[in-house]
């Protein structure tokens, strides 16, 4: 799959590249931010039509994220978003999504960076575009999708502009999925109390129960399978009913740094990722769930772009070199001398991110993964920084310096916890490990 980056000049207009000079093009346009279930619907359905035709599956992807673009200017006079600004909401990063796209079968992502003069485009002008300059002749959209300025390109002005030109055709695809629920217009993390994953905080409420919630937390009317949707149950720790939305565990990827080195100390060495990630961080607390080493940065992988892990409710931005990981004293086997879970020896020099990510890898470890501050120490170290640590459950020596890796979250266990000393916290830690292995059964 090609990836290819565009860049709107000062007055919106679009260099274009030519995809194919003899093949139609079936394609949709949208922010994907997730990749959740609605959004394979629609991708799934753009290959789908692609194989049928003999054309290209092609998916525009608007980064950043419309909402964002368009909040940012109304507070800052009408500008654009800074190159730089880390967009700390994003539930994953682009790379993240083209990844999925690229797994069910999408022949060209084009990443449009969006900015206020693109934007200001009417979705007539744009489709335009899409026919004449990529050659579109099938587009595919979800049910409440909506292009162009002001969003004025809703379903049925489409449908009405394809009728009346006859140059393509739209293709409508039913991503509601179960229907509709409330999240709260403003939130903030909040740590469950308690062991154990959480309970959806809407969960059994009757309907009096869920309208004076939704008066009472002033809530907007959103899809179950939304990005706001799975965004608000991480920031509640509910990892698991947002993986039932996404179609996988949760993730966030970036590069390992070098830490206090405390855990290495006490028998538990510890992966802290820099402050820079990609992926939306759910809220404080101990999870079980895989850590995968994707490479090298310098062999091709991405430092770390997107959301930060010291503060998931602002947008600054932090760096940071990489580390390793030292599990227990044993052979150095960096996880890559293993085949014997399937994975072909000839293709263990140049392995992709699919083959590191696939059950079974052995670039993939079982990890009891700690966000949080360190209460147990901050007092004697003054650090509050927030910081998100797996700790791999492995007897192997796993060497990760200059590493990216990824982490997937599969179940809550528990909040953060101040302990009284080291005894304590190292019986605890021994707990997550254990209760890692058997929820992620590597046990």
């Amino acid at each position: 799959m090609k990836i290819t980056r565009l860049t709107p000049d000062s007055n919106g207009l679009v260099d274009w590249p030519t995809l194919s000079s003899h093949k139609r093009v079936v394609m949709t346009i949208g922010v994907f931010d997730g990749m959740h279930k609605g959004h394979q619907a629609v991708v799934r359905r753009v290959v789908e039509l692609a194989k049928q035709t003999d054309s290209l599956a092609v998916v525009m992807i608007l980064d950043p994220r419309p909402a964002l673009a368009h909040t940012y200017a109304d507070e800052h006079d009408g500008m654009d978003l800074p190159k730089d600004f880390v967009d700390t909401q994003a539930l994953s990063s682009v790379e993240q999504r083209a990844r999925v796209m690229d797994k069910l079968g999408v022949d060209r992502v084009i990443v449009l960076h969006y900015t206020l003069a693109f934007a200001a485009k009417s979705f007539r002008f744009f489709l335009g575009q899409m026919v004449g300059k990529l050659g579109m002749r099938t587009l595919v959209l979800g049910q409440d999708a909506a292009l162009g300025a002001n969003r004025k390109g809703d379903i049925k002005s489409i449908q009405e502009l394809c009728e009346a030109t006859r140059v393509f055709e739209l293709d409508v695809v039913d991503d509601l999925g179960p229907g509709y629920t409330w999240v709260p217009l403003h939130f903030e993390p909040k740590m469950p109390e308690g062991v154990g994953e959480p309970q959806d905080p809407r969960e059994g409420m009757s309907k009096a129960e869920l309208r004076a919630w939704t008066k009472k937390n002033n809530c907007r009317k959103v899809r179950v399978w939304s990005s706001s949707n799975v965004r608000y149950l991480l920031s509640q720790g509910c990892v698991k009913a947002a993986a039932e939305i996404l179609g996988h565990d949760h993730a966030v990827e970036g590069v390992v740094v070098h830490g206090e080195q405390r855990g290495r100390e006490i028998g538990f060495p510890t992966a802290n990722l820099s402050q820079v990630v990609e992926g939306y961080v759910p809220v404080d607390g101990v999870y079980a769930g895989w850590l995968v080493d994707l490479g090298p940065v310098d062999a091709g992988s991405n430092g770390g772009n997107g959301s930060n892990a010291g503060n998931p409710s602002n947008g600054t931005s932090g760096t940071g070199n990489s580390r390793s990981i030292e599990n227990g004293g044993g052979t150095k086997a960096s996880g890559k001398s293993n085949t014997s879970n399937g994975v072909d020896a000839a293709n263990l020099a140049s392995p992709s991110d699919e083959m590191r990510m696939a059950p079974g890898s052995p670039w993939r470890w079982p990890a009891a993964i700690s966000i949080g501050t360190k209460p147990t120490y901050s007092d004697e170290t003054g650090i509050n920084e927030r910081v998100i640590e797996p700790y791999c459950v492995t007897d192997d020596w796993l060497e990760l310096y200059d590493h990216k890796v990824r982490v997937e979250f599969t179940q809550f266990l528990r909040g953060q916890v101040k302990f009284d000393g080291t005894d304590e916290l190292k019986a605890a830690l021994k707990d997550y490990a254990d209760q890692t292995l058997a929820i992620t059964g590597a046990k």
